[in-house]
């Protein structure tokens, strides 16, 4: 099991009618474990630049449009203040995984192996607009970007230490 003990399962949006309501994005498309979250971390960037995290409760998470009410913030004006936030959650709390399934944060710190041999580490993943960037810290020091797209990337064993890249090339 992978090291990471908090994820971000949703990003806050603009605010939603009158009440404080603010529209959230999940970024892995799950939803139905929101329904569940009583408490949360926000994290959020100041006017410096510095993240900053606060819990808040939940009061209700609503369906159409998917948005959440916490509790304290009771106006379109206070809602606005969370905007771009991040929800972080435990991995308790988290998307529950099937078979073969892993968290993408998960993969940070495993062995990027090919034809048997480790060739680096996975340092990062990104959000790369179309899908996951994997920065990986090669053996030499020097650092490359990867699409996290099958093509590129075969067998995922966070339990092993390990991600199989599939053709070299994409390093050079």
């Amino acid at each position: 099991m992978g090291n990471t003990e908090r994820f971000v399962v949703a990003l806050v949006g603009s605010p939603f009618g009158l009440t404080g309501r603010v529209k959230i994005t999940p970024p892995s498309g799950e939803e139905a474990h929101l329904f569940d979250l009583k408490n949360v971390i926000l994290r959020l960037q100041n006017d410096k630049k510095e993240y900053v995290e606060k819990e808040y409760l939940i009061e209700e998470v609503f369906y159409s449009p998917l948005s959440v009410k916490f509790w304290g913030i009771d106006s379109p004006e206070a809602a606005k203040t969370l905007n771009g936030a991040e929800i972080l959650v435990t991995r308790e709390q988290a998307a529950p995984l099937y078979e073969g399934e892993f968290y993408i944060e998960d993969l940070r710190g495993l062995n990027l192996v090919n034809e048997g041999k480790t060739i680096g580490i996975i340092n990062d993943v990104f959000e790369g607009g179309s899908g996951f960037l994997v920065e990986v810290l090669l053996e030499s020091g020097e650092k490359r970007l990867v699409p996290f797209r099958d093509e590129f990337f075969g067998l995922v064993d966070p339990a092993a230490d390990r991600v199989e890249l599939l053709n070299n090339w994409i390093l050079e």
